[in-house]
């Protein structure tokens, strides 16, 4: 699909102007047709709110733009036909992301590898070797540039290899990283969502590793202890409907602990590159571990919206909705209203700053909400 310019910059205003996440993003272009369109419908989308709404300003979007340009990047969007198809099967995929680098290596088999910040020199030297081994079989290693066993991970797998990183496409994180995560860009592929100039946040994290996870049809997790981010990605990738393995360790090794727990909890035990080669080329969607989340919320079909009836009384969403997240059928179910007006309304709660969406395809009230 080839874009106008003027439709491309109006997609960037439309998903950075406020409370515009990627699935309302999917919702708003598939009901007005164009993001021009979108964002003269958001102050009466809005009109719950409030407060008067206000997309975001053009000359932001002009400063962004200019900042891409500098840094070499280009942006990537969803219905192009280079964007990553495993990446687009995601609910929530990212509808832009700014990109440096071989972008043809997102449309190859991808294999995701994560692990330990603080890993073993063991780990370290283990993640190495199989990222070489999965390279050279074909393999398109992706991992989020952190130390430890992201670092391992792309440096053997060099050239074959992507990274995600949670900040704008212009910043380095973590700062020992610069020549590494230039050096992927240089001879890899370097892919971020948040906008140029954003330092990484805690809450950036968690959005980077479900790219990193959609990416791959499968995630190999090195070394990880519990609660950790990278037990994040793997659950993420099981979510996904893709394989989730890990190498078990000793359990009188905390780091190894999260490895240990994964495989208790189905994901495939792995111990050589083959292992994990040959799970991956023979993978059709099914994957052999069962460690996973069914998912909660049935998949909602975009083109119901736009020929949507308006809900009347849509307070009456309001009142069944809490701070405490629940599943959109099951909100369909209880409020006996047509789901694509159940959708829509929600919609307008979200864009309004009263709605939050959850993992799972769970939604809730905001906390800020009265």
């Amino acid at each position: 699909m080839t874009l106008s310019q003027d439709e491309a910059f109006a997609r960037i205003r439309l998903l950075r102007s406020p409370n515009i996440g990627p699935i309302s993003y999917a919702k708003l272009l598939a009901r007005f047709g164009t993001a021009a369109a979108a964002i003269e419908a958001l102050p009466d989308l809005a009109a719950r709110g409030k407060s008067r709404y206000r997309p975001v300003p053009t000359d932001r979007i002009e400063a962004e733009v200019n900042a891409v340009r500098k840094a070499g990047a280009r942006y990537l969007f969803h219905d192009q036909p280079d964007y990553p198809a495993l990446l687009a099967q995601l609910e929530s995929a990212p509808p832009i992301v700014t990109c440096r680098g071989n972008l043809p290596l997102a449309s190859q088999p991808c294999v995701a590898m994560v692990g330990a910040r603080n890993a073993s020199a063991a780990a370290m030297k283990l993640a190495r070797e199989f990222a070489s081994e999965l390279s050279k079989a074909g393999f398109t290693v992706v991992s989020g540039l952190a130390r430890g066993i992201d670092g391992a991970s792309h440096e053997g797998a060099f050239p074959q290899t992507i990274g995600v990183i949670a900040s704008g496409i212009d910043i380095t994180y973590p700062p020992q990283h610069i020549a590494l995560q230039e050096r992927i860009a240089n001879e890899g592929l370097l892919i971020a969502e948040q906008p140029p100039g954003t330092e990484p946040r805690g809450r950036h994290f968690p959005s980077r590793n479900r790219i990193i996870a959609g990416l791959a049809s499968g995630t190999l997790v090195v070394e990880a202890a519990p609660k950790s981010g990278t037990l994040i990605t793997a659950r993420l990738a099981g979510e996904s409907g893709r394989e989730v393995m890990a190498i078990p360790g000793s359990p009188l090794d905390t780091r190894s602990l999260g490895c240990n727990q994964l495989i208790r909890d189905g994901a495939v035990l792995v111990q050589t590159p083959d292992e994990v080669i040959e799970l991956l080329q023979s993978f059709t969607g099914a994957p052999r571990s069962t460690f996973r989340v069914d998912p909660q919320d049935a998949e909602f079909d975009h083109s119901e919206i736009a020929v949507a009836d308006p809900l009347e009384g849509a307070d009456a969403i309001d009142g069944l909705l809490s701070t405490a997240p629940i599943a959109v059928d099951e909100l369909i179910r209880q409020s006996g209203a047509n789901a694509s007006a159940v959708h829509m309304a929600l919609l307008e709660m979200e864009i309004a700053g009263q709605l939050e969406r959850h993992p799972g395809g769970l939604i809730s009230l905001s906390s800020a909400h009265d």
